[in-house]
């Protein structure tokens, strides 16, 4: 089986945008992270073996102080 990808979206405290970027690439699973202008403030790429492994690092990521809300997006 290949891997499940999942795109995050994420509204982050203003100003801290480039910080949570930062420090989700250092999360194991995390593949990119951008910030990006509009309704969400940062786009995380987000790449496992199967639906547990995507939901261990979107758990990882939800501890940021800085985030705000998250939505998923799970790849078909």
């Amino acid at each position: 089986m290949g891997t499940l990808k999942a795109y995050v979206l994420l509204i982050t405290t203003i100003g801290k945008e480039m910080d949570v970027v930062n420090e989700l690439k250092k999360i194991e699973g995390v593949r990119d992270g951008t910030a990006v202008y509009g309704e969400y403030d940062v786009v995380v790429e987000v790449e496992g073996k199967d639906l547990d492994d995507i939901n261990k690092t979107i758990n990882q990521i939800r501890r940021n102080p800085n985030i705000i809300r998250s939505v998923t997006l799970i790849s078909m």
